[in-house]
Order: structure tokens, then C-alpha cells, then sequence
């Protein structure tokens, strides 16, 4: 069980990684999303990443689908 949930992690930090340096991906999402994992106190930071997670979903499923497919490769 911890096995799987160390290579989820990992998985999931690899396709992070690829979406960030995806060149496709507006700079100011990029930015947003930055913004959101700066340590801010209060739910300003947890509210931002809610918008850039939504903004992905929304209008960049495929990029998403894509990097989880390269980051298992």
C-alpha cells in the first residue's frame, strides 16, 4: 500500500513538473498557480489553486491527460 502511494506521489510530482515547463500553458496560469503554492496565510492560497485547478480541467484537459500519460512513461 505505501508502495503505491509513493509512486502516486512521485507521478504526480513528475507531471506537475511537466505542466509547469509546458510552453503551451499561458505564463500568467503558470504564474497563478506559483502564487498559489507561496506559503500566504489565511485561504487566499488554497482559493487560488481551486481557480487554477479549475482553469486546467476546464479549457486544458488534454495537456493534463498528456503530461499523467509522460510523467507514467
Amino acid at each position: 500500500m505505501l508502495s503505491q502511494s509513493v509512486t502516486f506521489a512521485r507521478r504526480l510530482l513528475s507531471s506537475v513538473r511537466l505542466l509547469a515547463r509546458d510552453g503551451e500553458l499561458p505564463r500568467w496560469l503558470r504564474w497563478l498557480g506559483a502564487l498559489g503554492l507561496a506559503p500566504i496565510p489565511g485561504p487566499f492560497d488554497e482559493a487560488v489553486l481551486l481557480v487554477v485547478a479549475a482553469i486546467l480541467w476546464l479549457g486544458y484537459r488534454e495537456r493534463l491527460r498528456a503530461a499523467w500519460r509522460e510523467s507514467g512513461a
